[in-house]
């Protein structure tokens, strides 16, 4: 069984449950090693960091790290060892996950879990990767992100032609 760590910011309060996302912003899930940089696979991050991500700014939520992960051999280990599920878990919530590879179960549980995970084809620093997604909000988002954006309330799903009926 694996460690699982949360580490969010607190104001008053001993045990502050994870804040409720703010009106029209995406939470973001980052795979790291360092808390600095998007630098992981997910089944080898140590961490995840989570943000709320607006058009205007960005708030950091917490940074979830992990004692059992992956160490990239390509090796799956034996039944009933899953690395997977408390990932998953502590996921929930988010839109999105930036990692630099995922394997194709690992995707699917997110994708049924609503998170889209989202490749990254070299390491960039966590800041790089907040301006680009405020950057797709503020302009035209691609169709995949329109998708999530509507799924998570912050904008108007388009009608589909199977809608008009």
């Amino acid at each position: 069984m694996s460690s699982v760590r949360r580490l969010s910011l607190v104001t008053d309060e001993v045990h502050a449950p994870k804040p409720e996302r703010q009106a029209g912003a995406l939470r973001v899930a980052i795979a790291t090693q360092d808390m600095k940089n998007l630098n992981a696979h997910f089944g080898s991050a140590r961490c995840f960091v989570v943000y709320d991500v607006g058009r205007e700014e960005w708030n950091l939520i917490e940074a979830v790290a992990f004692d059992d992960v992956s160490d990239e051999s390509g090796k799956h280990r034996t039944e009933g060892d899953d690395r997977i599920t408390p990932k998953l878990e502590a996921l929930k919530g988010c839109h999105l996950l930036f990692c630099l590879a995922i394997g194709g179960p690992s995707a699917a549980k997110l994708v049924s879990a609503k998170i889209h995970p989202i490749k990254v084809p070299q390491p960039e620093t966590i800041q790089e990767v907040l301006l680009r997604t405020q950057m797709m909000l503020r302009t035209c988002p691609p169709p995949w992100l329109r998708k999530v954006l509507a799924q998570a309330g912050v904008a108007k799903q388009k009608p589909s032609f199977e809608d008009e009926q």
